[in-house]
């Protein structure tokens, strides 16, 4: 809870900090990496700096904090906090990074404000950050330790056994453990982290939701190959795995973490994803038919056309093998499929055009439009905001403001 002292100082300054965050976060990184290059081998994924995802990312969950405490001074935002504390547990975070963090950030506020930074507002400020880094710090203490690792142990080599050819652009990797150590379950939705040397020597990191429920002794994931668009370079990381990694070679792959799992307590569920989004819902299905779950399941899916869509094969099997499971396609072209699905449109995804069950929780993953169209149609449709749960690509799992 934010101190009285501070809370006025916080709230005359938030916007401000607000209208300058992305040029504070932008020198900020700038500041750490000149001090401390080695977080860009094997912490920080150097593609998001690039593209500028971090720095929205750092900004966009600073500012939703500090606003936050401001307004409801007697809750924090836990979705927040778990969204930011399950990713970096799956990178392997250390609680002392947080004091370089907050040594460089701090800098690069004063450098931004100049004068406007009084010792009250740094103070203030201050307290923010470390408000937000010890409750961060305290739920990833917490999931080590559900997992009984360590940060430095959240890794381990797995051999790639199969390389599946999904579409053009999509691969998907069936990984075998390479020792005798147990195989921690996932839960359904959750990802790891791929750690990959590049061609330079540096350690990269990227997240991967695990498309197949595990078997003791397997775990699957797909990567779509990152185009780079509007004079951004290609995704590296994708690259290589498409281009690089082969039957038999050692991939390191993080513990599964990610919050946003799925909720088989009864209540009908619906997934509406499109394009690669669709990789958690087939981890769920996967789950789901594991368990020979007889939960009413609404899949809605958009992309391309039928060649374009990943996993198509797995999905559609899944959802066949259960016993109260329907799927609905929505193609950019050539509005017809082969698969043996309940309906097949034109277009973009239409939630009027399908019948759902009542008082369903629904889960989205896609492009952030997609997403934020879809959630908005059901909310207008008076789905409670509560019911719906959402995973986002890339670095701002939490910069997202869907609501």
């Amino acid at each position: 809870m934010l101190s009285d002292t501070s809370r006025p100082v916080i709230t005359a300054t938030l916007p401000v900090v607000a209208d300058h965050i992305g040029e504070i976060a932008q020198r900020f990184y700038r500041h750490m990496f000149s001090a401390h290059p080695e977080l860009l081998d094997g912490v920080f994924n150097r593609g998001n700096q690039a593209h500028g995802h971090q720095q929205r990312a750092l900004a966009g969950s600073v500012a939703a904090f500090a606003t936050t405490l401001a307004e409801t001074p007697e809750r924090v935002p836990e979705q927040l906090l778990s969204r930011i504390a399950h990713k970096h547990a799956s990178l392997g975070i250390r609680p002392d990074q947080y004091q370089v963090v907050h040594d460089h950030l701090m800098w690069a506020i004063g450098d931004v404000l100049g004068d406007a930074v009084t010792e009250e507002v740094a103070a203030a400020w201050d307290e923010v950050y470390w408000l937000m880094a010890n409750a961060l710090i305290n739920q990833e203490r917490g999931l080590y330790s559900a997992r009984g690792v360590r940060p430095e142990t959240v890794w381990r080599d797995w051999r790639v056994e199969r390389k599946i050819e999904e579409t053009d652009e999509v691969v998907t990797f069936v990984v075998k453990r390479n020792d005798d150590r147990l195989v921690k379950t996932s839960l359904p939705g959750q990802y790891v982290t791929v750690r990959m040397r590049m061609p330079d020597g540096k350690l990269q990191p990227r997240q991967y939701s695990l498309t197949r429920a595990d078997d003791g002794e397997h775990r699957q994931f797909s990567v779509k190959r990152v185009r780079g668009e509007d004079g951004d370079p290609d995704g590296e990381m994708s690259a290589l795995l498409h281009d690089s990694v082969g039957v038999g070679d050692l991939l390191t792959l993080s513990l599964p973490y990610g919050d946003v799992v799925l909720d088989d307590s009864g209540r009908p569920v619906v997934f509406a994803s499109a394009g690669i989004g669709i990789s958690p819902m087939a981890g769920m299905l996967s789950h789901l038919v594991a368990a020979d779950s007889g939960l009413s399941l609404t899949v809605l899916h958009a992309d391309l056309d039928e060649a374009s869509l990943p996993l198509r094969r797995q999905v559609v099997n899944d959802v066949l093998a259960l016993r109260d499971a329907r799927m609905y396609l929505w193609y950019e072209k050539d509005a017809r499929s082969l698969e043996p699905v309940a309906g097949v449109f034109e277009g973009q995804m239409d939630l009027t055009a399908v019948d759902v069950p009542d008082d369903a929780l629904y889960y989205l993953c896609g492009p952030l439009p997609f997403m934020q169209a879809v959630r908005s149609r059901l909310i207008e449709q008076g789905v409670a905001p509560r019911d719906i749960q959402y995973e986002i690509f890339g670095p701002d799992l939490w910069q997202a403001d869907l609501d």
